[in-house]
């Protein structure tokens, strides 16, 4: 049996899909339905839907066999104990920093800068490689307001289309990672169950190559 770990959300949104593409479906609605653990069309096969950022970590300790998540999670996670098996090449966006417009030419070296994210490892790696001094305050939404009322002076976040950042006045500046969904898995699992593994990534990249 293998244990697929999906991201709820717009991700799940995007997967479900592609595993379709590949003969595998849910024989419970996740949207409507409670279960955490869904048994699937495959009897080798089931999934458990969890928080993205909970991902890598259910895959790491081995909870999860192999599990789907954006590159953005991977990198906040660190990645420790994982395995990057394939770019799955869909909910692409870029990890940014954005400031307010009136602030696009503020120098970058004016003082230590007050940065509100939920990326908090990912800022922090990207301002020490700039040489700049940041305090990295971590918040988990409605990061475009931060800037507004002068909690921070940028933030770090997902950036799609740019038009909620256009809605409240802030623009992207910055590129700090490009990000789009991933599939991985665990050294144990590689080992244990590599041919079963190296199958799933098989039809997935036949798929994605087809696309």
């Amino acid at each position: 049996m293998i244990t697929l770990a999906l991201s709820k959300g717009r991700i799940l949104k995007q997967t479900l899909p592609l595993l379709e593409q590949i003969g595998i479906t849910l024989k419970d609605d996740p949207f409507t339905s409670r279960k955490l653990i869904f048994a699937t069309s495959r009897d080798d096969l089931q999934c458990v839907i969890i928080r993205a950022t909970d991902v890598p970590t259910y895959v790491q300790f081995g909870a999860a066999d192999v599990g789907i998540v954006g590159k953005d999670g991977l990198l906040e996670h660190g990645g420790e104990g994982l395995c990057e098996l394939l770019d799955l090449q869909y909910s692409k966006c870029r990890l940014m920093t954005a400031v307010r417009v009136e602030d696009l030419d503020r120098p970058k070296t004016q003082k230590r800068l007050r940065v509100a994210t939920k990326y908090v490892k990912s800022a922090k790696r990207y301002y020490e490689s700039q040489g700049i001094q940041a305090e990295i305050i971590k918040l988990y939404g409605a990061m475009e307001l931060a800037p507004l009322v002068g909690l921070a002076d940028e933030i770090v976040d997902l950036v799609e289309t740019g038009n909620t950042l256009k809605a409240n006045n802030l623009v992207a500046k910055d590129v700090v990672a490009h990000s789009s969904c991933r599939l991985i898995s665990n050294a144990a699992a590689m080992r244990v169950k590599h041919a079963s593994i190296s199958a799933l990534v098989g039809r997935l990249s036949a798929v994605i190559e087809s696309q």
